[in-house]
C-alpha cells in the first residue's frame, strides 16, 4: 500500500484523537459518581420500602389501639351501669346482689387487663412512629445525597461530551484527508489493537514500545517514503518521521 508521507503522518493525529475519544468514553463508563449513584439508589429503594413497612405497622397499631380503647369503653360503660344498679338499691335479693357485685368485680378486672393492653399497644405504636420518622429522615438524606451525585455526574458528562464532540469534529476533518484504503486498514487495526498507527521514534515502535532489530531498521531505511509500513512486532501501521532515527 502506498500513501504520501504527510498523509501517513496524519494517521498519528488521527490516533491521538482516537485515544482522546476512547479515554473519554472509558472515563464516562467508569466515572466514580456512577458507582455512588448505583449504591445510593439501592439504599434509597431499600429505605423507601422500610418506610412503607413501618408506616403500615404504625397504621395497624393505630387501628388496634382504637379497637382496644373501644373495648375498654364498652367494659367501663357496662361496669358503671351495674354500679348504678347496685347503688340505686333496686336489687334486693341477696343472690342477685352477690351476682351483680361479682360481675362488677369481673368487669373491673377486665377493664384493667384491657387498659394494660392499650398501654402496651401505645408503646409499640410510639416505637413504630419513631421508626417511621428515623427511616424517613435517612431516606430523605440519601435522596439529597443522590441528587448531588447525579448533578456531579451530569456536569461531568456534559464536559466530557463537549470534549468528545470537539475531538470527533476534528477527527472527521482528518478522515476526509486520508485515502479510503489506508483509512480502512487503520480502522481494522484499531479494532484489533486499540491503536491503529504508531510513530517510529529512535528505532522503537511507540505502539508496542519494542525496539526494532537492525535488519528491520535497514529494511525500513530502504523502503520508499510513500510505502505504508507495519511494525513486525505489533503489526500496527508504523509512521516514519524525523524522530525515527533512520
Amino acid at each position: 500500500m502506498k500513501a504520501a508521507p504527510e498523509t501517513q503522518k496524519r494517521l498519528l493525529d488521527l490516533a491521538e484523537l482516537d485515544s482522546v475519544i476512547d479515554r473519554l468514553a472509558h472515563r464516562r463508563r467508569t466515572l466514580p459518581e456512577l458507582a455512588e449513584i448505583d449504591e445510593r439508589s439501592k439504599t434509597y429503594a431499600r429505605l423507601s420500602t422500610q418506610v412503607i413497612e413501618a408506616e403500615t405497622e404504625s397504621g395497624d397499631l393505630a387501628r388496634e389501639q382504637t379497637k382496644a380503647e373501644s373495648d375498654v369503653d364498652a367494659v367501663r360503660t357496662r361496669a358503671d351501669r351495674d354500679q348504678k344498679r347496685l347503688d340505686s338499691g333496686a336489687v334486693t335479693s341477696p343472690r342477685d346482689l352477690a351476682g351483680l357485685q361479682s360481675e362488677i368485680a369481673s368487669l373491673h378486672k377486665r377493664q384493667g387487663d384491657l387498659e394494660e393492653i392499650v398501654l402496651e399497644i401505645m408503646e409499640r405504636r410510639e416505637a413504630a412512629d419513631t421508626q417511621v420518622t428515623d427511616l424517613a429522615t435517612r431516606r430523605d438524606e440519601i435522596r439529597a445525597a443522590l441528587s448531588v451525585a447525579e448533578d456531579r455526574r451530569d456536569a461531568a458528562f456534559n464536559e466530557m461530551d463537549k470534549e468528545s464532540g470537539e475531538a470527533q469534529g476534528r477527527r472527521t476533518g482528518i478522515v476526509g484527508e486520508i485515502p479510503a484504503d489506508l483509512l480502512g486498514l487503520y480502522e481494522k487495526l484499531r479494532v484489533q489493537y486499540g491503536v491503529g498507527a504508531a510513530i517510529l521514534r529512535g528505532g522503537r515502535c511507540q505502539g508496542c514500545k519494542v525496539a526494532l532489530s537492525i535488519a528491520e531498521m535497514n529494511r525500513i531505511k530502504a523502503a520508499p517514503h510513500d510505502e505504508v509500513l507495519r511494525c513486525e512486532e505489533c503489526r500496527r501501521i508504523l509512521v516514519r518521521t524525523s524522530e525515527s532515527g533512520l
